[in-house]
């Protein structure tokens, strides 16, 4: 899989959305087809996430680990893979070291 390097013609908002006293942080990316993205980074730590729709976690840099709510076995995710979490569901996101850059793509 390739991951993008750059969107074009897109909408940025500026306000930033700040998780878990800033320990996670990301800004939202509109595209001109309407879809919604996020790109953020993730420091060190084990956070847990809702989803109302579903979602694809691409990990650009860095690398995580990640497990689905309901799952019994975390799975690592290096740079260049991803994951999908359904809607209305959750997971958790953990980062042993270093910065995890990211693009959530709403599906």
């Amino acid at each position: 899989m390739s991951l993008p390097s750059q969107f074009t013609g897109v909408t940025v908002h500026t306000k930033a959305n700040i998780y878990f006293d800033g320990k996670v942080v990301s800004h939202t990316v509109l595209l001109p087809d309407g879809a919604k993205k996020t790109l953020g980074l993730i420091y060190p730590g084990s956070y847990h996430f809702g989803t109302g729709a579903p979602e694809r976690m691409e990990i650009v840099a860095g690398a995580c680990r990640a497990t689905l709510d309901g799952a019994t076995v975390a799975q690592d995710y290096p740079a260049g893979t991803f994951f999908d979490v359904p809607g209305k569901c959750g997971f958790t996101i953990e980062v042993q070291a270093g910065l995890c850059e990211y693009i959530c793509s709403f599906l």
